[in-house]
């Protein structure tokens, strides 16, 4: 696994737009994401040709959209490279992007929702990549949430120990107000208390290890069946699994089908342990049902009692929300009820 060197104030990151044309949208949201990529973590910005074009451009020209990718890659001034939003259709510009370039020229790539297609297939290439906010969900909001947040980001992304312990934020948000509403920039919705983590199932094994891949199950699904989805069985060999749902909530039956085809595919048969992101907008008895679809694939369908499974994790769709590097080395601990990076994500 080839690791990307970490941040230092003073860095330049690249801004792309893989999927939809957000920062053209709605520019006060992106524009406040920016400023505290500079105020509150030093950092210097490059954009790109797409990175603030239109929508409707960005749809007619998915190549183009990888070429910002792989030049940013390229590029020797930029030393990490940032999703700005989400979006629905980057599984598009997977067939244009150059993995050998990205992987010659190992930098952060850092994104979540419809960025996993290209945080996931870059992983399964070779190249620790994260999974966390982007510029206009996520960074833009940084001064609504707590220090913890920024000290996280740091954490991760700017090195640290050898070992790093997730701990869930004090509270959280699901989503944003009207984002058309310029008053309404670098706001969330109403907080809520953070009641922790779930733990679904202890496992027979209590202590696993394991490397992280995953992402939001809605996206991955986009790369089923294509040659961008992992070919060799072996790679989930032992991985720690991590899973979150969109804005567009899934139910928990769909979710247990989608989870089936993972069992199917023996992917449940292989990994050390299953991690679950909050789901956005839902009851607590959907979460319930949630618990219980998850426990009736893994557990009765495909016999995986013995694995750890933890549900209402901070990464995902709500907010402040982690960042999980794939790749790395992690620990789930149920005796502890702990979950640890065990080795740092960049050197």
């Amino acid at each position: 696994m080839r690791k990307p060197s970490h941040l230092e104030e003073g860095d330049t990151v690249a801004v792309v737009s893989q999927s939809w044309g957000g920062p053209a949208m709605f520019p006060h949201i992106y524009d406040q994401g920016l400023k505290n990529l500079k105020e509150v973590f030093g950092l210097g910005v490059k954009e790109y040709p797409t990175t603030r074009a239109k929508p409707s451009y960005l749809y007619e020209h998915p190549e183009m959209r990888a070429k910002d990718i792989n030049d940013a890659f390229a590029d020797p001034e930029v030393k990490g490279i940032f999703s700005s939003i989400g979006g629905e259709d980057s599984v598009r510009v997977l067939p244009f992007i150059d993995a050998e370039t990205a992987l010659s020229n190992p930098k952060i790539f850092l994104g979540y929702s419809d960025a996993h297609t290209v945080v996931a297939y870059l992983n399964s290439m070779g190249l620790a990549t994260y999974a966390g906010p982007c510029i206009m969900a996520g960074f833009s909001q940084t001064m609504e949430f707590p220090e913890s947040f920024s000290r996280h980001v740091k954490d991760i992304l700017f090195g640290g120990s050898d070992q790093y312990e997730y701990r869930p934020y004090p509270e959280y948000s699901e989503r944003y107000p009207d984002w058309s509403k310029v008053e309404n920039t670098g706001k969330t919705n109403p907080k809520r208390r953070n009641p922790g983590w779930k733990w679904l199932q202890d496992g027979s094994a209590s202590k696993v290890r394991g490397r992280l891949f995953g992402g939001c199950m809605d996206v991955l699904e986009f790369m089923k069946g294509t040659r961008y989805w992992p070919q060799n069985p072996g790679f989930w060999d032992g991985k720690i699994l991590f899973f979150e749902t969109s804005e567009e909530k899934p139910s928990p039956d769909m979710v247990r089908r989608w989870l089936r085809n993972y069992g199917v595919q023996d992917v449940l048969g292989r990994i050390s342990g299953l991690l679950f992101g909050r789901p956005v907008f839902y009851t607590e008895e959907e979460k319930r049902k949630l618990g219980e679809s998850i426990l009736s694939v893994v557990r009765r369908e495909f016999g995986r009692g013995d694995i750890p499974i933890v549900l209402d994790m901070d990464f995902g769709h709500t907010d402040p929300q982690f960042i999980m590097p794939l790749g790395v080395q992690a620990k789930i601990d149920s005796d502890s009820r702990s979950f640890r990076l065990e080795e740092p994500s960049t050197v």
